[in-house]
């Protein structure tokens, strides 16, 4: 791998299509390509959550996240392989169990705000959905397994648990949608 890593510019995709891991060439505007970005992009926004302060345990897992997302990024890239294991899955199971049996019960919706780690890891769950979508996309297409997707749906589920994490952290809070319901509850 290291010495396919030399040259950065080769000019093969100047044409429009860029080389899959198995050595086929393909369309850059291929599902498989569309896939493969937004798991990039992903793993890219998580990179940018890990700027932010946060507790050791939560960047732990971010940082797991982010290997497993570059395992599912081989696997997209190399059709009818699999890097990405059924235990991935299980660990995003684990972590969303351990953070969300501490926080409180949901109220209404919550707004994609608050802290700016919060609101970075809200980026973060909104690419998962749309790298999940791709992922769909592709398998309505070729055959895949079933853990890439699965992968992604949990992911999306625990950066929005995430979120909430962290904007209690120093005693912060999730920001309320103010919808009629709520405002009529509290003029009661």
């Amino acid at each position: 791998m290291g010495n396919r890593l030399t040259q950065i510019a080769t000019r093969t995709g100047d044409a429009g299509i860029t080389g899959l891991g198995d050595n086929t060439r393909v369309s850059k505007n291929s599902l498989r390509v569309h896939a493969m970005g937004d798991v990039d992009e992903l793993n890219s926004n998580i990179g940018v959550l890990l700027c932010e302060d946060m507790a050791t345990d939560v960047r732990g897992v971010l940082v797991e996240i982010q290997h497993q997302l570059f395992n599912l990024g081989g696997e997209l890239s190399i059709p009818g392989y699999e890097l990405l294991k059924p235990e991935a899955v299980l660990a995003l199971d684990e972590a969303l169990a351990t953070y969300n049996e501490a926080l409180p019960r949901l109220q209404e919706f919550i707004l994609p705000a608050g802290t700016r780690a919060a609101s970075q890891a809200h980026v973060c769950r909104t690419v998962a959905r749309r790298a999940e979508r791709a992922v769909v996309a592709l398998g309505n297409e070729e055959a895949l397994k079933d853990t890439p997707r699965q992968y992604l749906n949990r992911l999306s589920d625990l950066m929005f648990v995430l979120a909430r994490v962290l904007n209690r952290m120093n005693g912060g809070d999730d920001v309320y949608w103010k919808s009629e319901r709520m405002a009529k509850g509290a003029a009661e």
